[in-house]
């Protein structure tokens, strides 16, 4: 089937429809086409295998993106492999960009909830740009009804801009919830620090540290549940507390309360340890066993696995006065192969629909959990941050990139691209003890466009340490507003965006994270230029004459001040330092 597009592309369409039926629709308005897909049927069965493949001129396309390529912008050859989204990873959308950061071609593929593969590369034959979608890839419960839009955008603004309607786009059907506040404000992680070795009174103790700094919550991650240190898996399920570790939970949560911190518990809400309680109940309920060892995963799609998790989440919210929770691993709610329902007929599960049921078990939870605090925080990671997740959510973190300062930057600012009004926050930043200060600082000043989650042992900093912290910290806190809500513009994705923007109408923060970039002061407001370069000089462009720069160093502490007087000067900085303008 031939389907002919706005600028006379034909897209061709293959599938084995058998009994179903296959209709579109087309429509364009200022630059945007969108193409309608619907598929009937006068029984249920299952979707049929869709493929959607056409081609465009590659002219003046540089780069590509696809949130799944963290590190990889180059545009491959139309033989290369495929990108791949579902409702637990990643996001449907592909775009081909300009050297000027300006979107060239971008496709976004209405689907949420199921797999979709999409790729775009070079035709060798004849240099253009080959778009191949596939549809319907993994095992599917019969239907008998499918409506699908896929939206392509050529017009030429930058990039970032069209991303954030392409998502806005695909989340028409899944609006997100309000965003609390209080997922914007800075939070201590026990995961990098303490690992699995927690103790209620050490977390006292940091809490207390921490609320010095301007952090606003903890995270109390993995070994609560389990006097096990060994890592891995195989003791979840049970979800109960290591009375060792926190002898009376509802005590040691009202004391982070009285310091005015949030307080948050981890769940890995698929995984079912083999030694635990409750697998000889679960271990016929589990989508395989593959996950890590002695691990199963849980399917959904029986009624009591929704029901065991959903009761779970509550009870602890509800026992323990808790302000959220970090749901993990729900990757992991997927097929390893063939569905195991098929076998036996689904017997035993209410739904046939894998990513219906994880659907519905998050949608279900995200709701009883808001009856009971309409605040409630819940933080999801990096890649599981697609439309339909960002709207059980309202915190997405960076995949872990442990002292990483690279990885956290491009990572926090691909996420700030893609998630709207959610809360973008940074793994969580930790730095060897002997770090010289301006190295550690580096750690903080690459996730300073994202919600700092700190995973240091406050009370083992030195001084230098602690003083690099706190002034951080207090400025991201100051200037939250901006470096949050304001216009973003992250440069150069193709480069790790070596020089990154936020303003508002008062002010603009701007961070250096290359060498010998050019940074354009061409703005009447304060100007904050943060030097991540690891160079001790930057250039300035449009730095008009008489204008103060205040300079101080990773610590904070003033070094020196000069007074513009030429429109383009280099100024001298200490590595990871800061100049204020005015």
């Amino acid at each position: 089937m031939l389907v002919k597009l706005h600028d006379n592309t034909n897209l061709e369409i293959k599938a084995d429809l058998g009994n179903w039926q296959l209709s579109t629709s087309d429509n364009f308005d200022n630059g945007v086409e969108t193409l309608k897909i619907t598929l009937q049927n006068s029984e249920n069965a299952p979707y049929p295998q869709i493929r959607l493949k056409w081609k465009s001129p590659k002219i003046d396309m540089q780069y590509f993106w696809h949130e799944s390529k963290i590190f990889d912008s180059h545009i491959p050859p139309n033989w290369w492999g495929f990108c791949e989204s579902n409702i637990a990873n990643s996001i449907p959308i592909m775009q081909l960009s300009n050297q000027q950061c300006q979107n060239r071609y971008l496709v976004a593929v209405g689907e949420p909830l199921r797999s979709v593969k999409m790729k775009a590369g070079v035709y060798e034959e004849d240099n253009n740009i080959e778009f191949d979608i596939m549809l319907f890839c993994d095992p599917e419960a019969p239907a008998n009804f499918y409506e699908l839009e896929i939206r392509i955008d050529k017009r030429n603004i930058f990039y970032a801009d069209a991303i954030n309607d392409a998502m806005e786009f695909l989340k028409k059907n899944n609006p997100a919830k309000k965003v609390p506040e209080s997922a914007f404000l800075p939070i201590y992680s026990t995961w990098y620090n303490f690992h699995q070795n927690l103790f209620a009174h050490e977390l006292e103790a940091e809490c207390e540290a921490a609320i010095n700094y301007g952090i606003k919550g903890i995270i109390v991650d993995d070994g609560w549940q389990t006097d096990d240190n060994n890592r891995g898996y195989a003791f979840c399920g049970d979800w109960q507390l290591a009375k060792r570790r926190f002898p009376d939970m509802k005590a040691h949560v009202k004391k982070i309360h009285d310091l005015g911190m949030k307080y948050l518990m981890w769940l890995s809400v698929p995984f079912m340890g083999e030694k635990s309680s409750n697998f000889d109940k679960f271990k016929n309920m589990l989508l395989h066993t593959g996950a890590t060892k002695n691990t199963g995963v849980l399917d959904p799609r029986f009624a009591e696995v929704r029901e065991f998790l959903i009761s779970t989440y509550i009870r602890m919210v509800k026992d323990f006065d808790l302000d959220g929770l970090k749901l993990d691993f729900i990757d992991w709610f997927t097929f390893k192969g063939e569905d195991p329902a098929v076998k036996d007929n689904y017997a035993g599960r209410d739904i046939k629909s894998l990513p219906s049921a994880v659907d519905l078990l998050m949608t279900t939870i995200t709701n009883e959990l808001t009856k009971i605090k309409p605040d409630i925080l819940i933080e999801f990671r990096q890649t599981y941050i697609g439309s339909a997740i960002q709207k059980y959510g309202n915190m997405l973190r960076a995949a872990d990139c442990p002292n990483d300062s690279l990885s956290n930057r491009v990572r926090t600012l691909r996420l700030r691209l893609c998630c709207g009004e959610n809360a973008v926050h940074s793994d969580m930043i930790e730095w060897h003890n002997n770090e010289s200060v301006e190295f550690a600082a580096l750690q903080f000043i690459n996730i300073i466009f994202s919600v700092p989650q700190i995973s240091v042992k406050l009370s083992e900093l030195n001084e230098a340490h602690k003083k690099m912290l706190k002034f951080y910290l207090g400025f991201w806190n100051e200037h939250r507003a901006t470096l949050m809500f304001g216009k973003l513009r992250p440069y150069q994705m193709a480069d790790n965006f070596p020089l990154v923007t936020a303003e508002n109408e008062n002010e603009k923060i701007i961070a250096v994270y290359g060498a010998n970039q050019v940074i354009n002061c061409d703005f009447s407001g304060k100007v904050y230029v943060v030097n991540g370069s690891g160079d001790t000089a930057l250039v300035f462009d449009n730095l008009k004459i008489g204008r103060k720069a205040t300079i101080f160093n990773a610590m904070g502490e003033k070094v020196a001040e000069v007074t513009s007087s030429a429109t383009l000067q280099k100024i001298a900085i200490p590595l990871s330092g800061m100049i204020v303008i005015e």
